[in-house]
């Protein structure tokens, strides 16, 4: 197998480059299918500490199609705040998560907000919550946005959780309407103990859904296994069956694999087939699923996953494929995307065979920079040899 990475750093494109300033993390990607552009949003810190956030930011990126090569390259906009921390009270915007509703065209762009002295570890020790989840919308792929809507009081449950956020990264729409909000919470790991201070909050993984083009939300069960920062993908099988796949962080090991047949109500843990590693103390990572490309279609959706490779630490970004979802033994083996330091990412599905990456990475370190790579399934047939 050939993992050599493909590409440049000058065949990638910058999207927010970090500087002694300002620090850009948390990548989110959203793939408009009107307008045909791409919307990338980030966390603008003072420093690389997740405490100092100051706005969620985003820029439009246009895409452009070589004549001769048939590659797609990307132009972005100028950058521009579309959540600031001053119009919170002083809480600071984190975990960008856009979810598009394809019927009303509108674009809810979810996050968490926070009080700016409450980090996440004194609030996981204390076990006193201080995130709020929030959302805006746009309708016109993000050129104005509505006002910020705040729906935690909509969640009691939330008062006895430690902290939770959104994502980050992308939501979905199923099949059927179903809006999705990927999520996890800090709960208590003894269910009678209504305290979860001094380190007995445990993470679980779960989503907030809509079934009315997100009018009101509610909130499904945790999943059973400790999960943490997660991303989910409806599949389907060759026999019309749906399911919603979740992948989440783990802390070491292997990535947490879940599937639902309920549209993320609740899911069911998978058995680890060992073939997605998690990268030290754990690494947020992106999944996606598509059509089934010509030429093999064991299923009629495929997925695709993008995670550090590394067992050890943030390095070498890969790319992974499963033909057979959800089985967690169908991974193919991973395409090193990004080599060298690598962080957060974000995929986006772009329609006939193309992908677009969102990524953290850099020269020596993976938050160096947010930059976008976008790719065909030819390359990555090619590149993994399946």
């Amino acid at each position: 197998m050939d993992r050599k990475a493909f590409g440049t750093y000058e065949q990638r494109s910058t999207v927010f480059l970090s500087n002694n300033d300002e620090v850009y993390r948390i990548p989110a990607l959203f793939y408009h299918p009107e307008k045909k552009v791409l919307l990338a949003f980030a966390e603008k810190r003072r420093t690389s500490n997740d405490a100092s956030t100051e706005d969620l930011v985003m820029k439009t990126g246009t895409l452009m199609k070589e004549e001769l090569t048939h590659e797609i390259s990307v132009q972005w906009s100028e950058s521009r705040k579309v959540v600031e921390k001053g119009h919170l009270g002083g809480r600071r915007p984190m975990n960008p998560c856009p979810v598009y509703d394809k019927t009303t065209k509108t674009l809810f762009l979810f996050f968490i907000c926070v009080e700016d002295s409450a980090s996440e570890t004194w609030q996981r020790f204390w076990g006193i919550n201080k995130a709020r989840l929030c959302y805006i919308t746009t309708r016109d792929a993000g050129d104005t946005w509505s006002s910020v809507t705040d729906l935690t009081e909509n969640f009691p449950q939330t008062k006895k959780w430690a902290t939770f956020a959104v994502g980050p990264g992308h939501g979905l729409q199923t099949e059927s309407g179903r809006l999705i909000v990927p999520a996890y919470a800090y709960v208590s790991r003894f269910p009678s103990f209504t305290c979860i201070s001094c380190g007995l909050a445990v993470s679980r993984a779960f989503c907030f859904y809509s079934d009315d083009r997100g009018v009101t939300w509610q909130l499904g069960d945790l999943l059973d296994d400790k999960s943490v920062e997660c991303e989910m993908a409806e599949v389907l099988d060759s026999k019309g069956g749906a399911y919603v796949y979740c992948n989440a962080r783990n802390e070491g090991g292997y990535r947490v694999e879940a599937v639902s047949d309920n549209g993320g109500e609740d899911f069911i843990t998978l058995p680890s087939a060992e073939q997605l590693v998690e990268t030290g103390r754990g690494c947020q990572g992106s999944v996606v699923s598509f059509p089934a490309q010509p030429g093999s279609n064991p299923e009629p959706r495929w997925l695709l996953y993008s995670h550090p490779t590394s067992q050890s630490k943030r390095v070498d970004l890969g790319v992974y494929i499963n033909k057979s979802p959800p089985d967690p033994n169908a991974w193919s083996s991973p395409w090193i995307l990004n080599e060298g330091p690598s962080g957060y990412s974000d995929q986006a599905y772009l329609g006939d065979g193309w992908f677009a990456c969102l990524m953290e990475r850099g020269e020596v370190s993976e938050i160096e920079e947010i930059a976008c790579k976008v790719y065909s399934y030819v390359q990555l047939k090619k590149a993994i040899g399946n």
